[in-house]
């Protein structure tokens, strides 16, 4: 077995490159994320609760809960681990295809690596896979259960409501440009079984969808978050150059590079197992403090 869920809620990392970005986009919810850090911290702020002996309690039952293989939260952290695994040597075949592009003498390296928009495409859309099937874990309800998912993006909050944030701005807008939806919908609506499998995220992953069509699921769970992300999108006014404006207040980058920017951001943060361990420990100790 891995390591506790207290282990890794008390291992997340207060400073750094993730912590610097997902702190840049602030703005784009409000408040919403405050870097909790530490079991015991965490206890305290989503109980309310100080008293020793309780807190003692409610993490032991918390572990118990995690330790449950029955249960999904396991799963649910493995799943926020390996798609951030993933996007992180996406970045860097996206970065060596850059240099591919931009120095003759390393043009091989095209036929090496994916190119971008494709792999990021599809990269975006494996995030959107893996926040309802962890959403399924966490809750215990089936892994095709995409109306519930969809319904209850309209109360995430917290880290919840930060990370999709960040994949519409860092997995979207900065790579993809102001119409990702569209085109990352019409790469993941053209991809195969086959197409996919170059994608190590979907590889890894593809045991626990749903189905014997993985990619016609892949489509359908990208496409009913579609409006959502376009609603969330212009209800804010977000645009690349928006978010790269913030970016740069906490980040030196160039901004007319924003196809290095989405390589850099994919290489240099795991935004997306940093707020979903913060996720399930969330959960983990609202059901723990309930059955105590």
């Amino acid at each position: 077995m891995g390591k506790s869920i207290v282990q890794l809620v008390d291992e997340l990392p207060t400073s750094g490159m993730t912590i610097t970005v997902l702190n840049a986009l602030d703005f784009v919810v409000p408040g919403e994320w405050d870097n909790l850090i530490g079991f015991d911290r965490t206890i305290k702020t989503v109980t309310g609760e100080d008293d020793p002996g309780l807190i003692s309690q409610i993490k032991d039952r918390a572990i118990e809960l995690y330790n449950d293989e029955g249960e999904g939260y396991q799963r649910a952290v493995w799943l926020y681990q390996t798609v951030d695994t993933a996007a992180s040597a996406l970045g860097t075949a996206a970065m060596a295809n850059k240099v591919g592009q931009d120095i003759s003498f390393l043009g091989f390296l095209q036929n090496l690596t994916p190119k971008p928009e494709k792999a990021q495409a599809i990269d975006l859309g494996m995030k959107i896979v893996v926040e309802l099937l962890a959403y399924c874990q966490i809750n215990g309800i089936p892994g095709d259960s995409i109306g519930d998912f969809l319904g209850s993006l309209a109360d995430y909050g917290g880290e919840s409501k930060m990370r999709m944030a960040a994949i519409v701005c860092l997995d979207g807008l900065v790579p993809l440009g102001p119409n990702f939806i569209k085109a990352a919908g019409d790469w993941i609506g053209s991809a195969t079984q086959s197409s996919l499998e170059e994608n190590e995220a979907f590889r890894n992953i593809q045991k626990m969808i749903p189905g014997s069509d993985k990619a016609a699921f892949v489509g359908q769970a990208f496409n009913s978050v579609s409006s959502w992300m376009g609603d969330f999108v212009s209800d804010r006014g977000l645009s690349p150059q928006v978010v790269l404006q913030h970016l740069q207040g906490f980040v030196d980058i160039a901004d007319d590079k924003l196809d290095y920017v989405g390589a850099f951001l994919d290489m240099s943060t795991n935004y997306y197992y940093h707020t979903g361990v913060q996720t399930v420990a969330k959960r983990l100790i609202d059901r723990a403090y309930a059955e105590i």
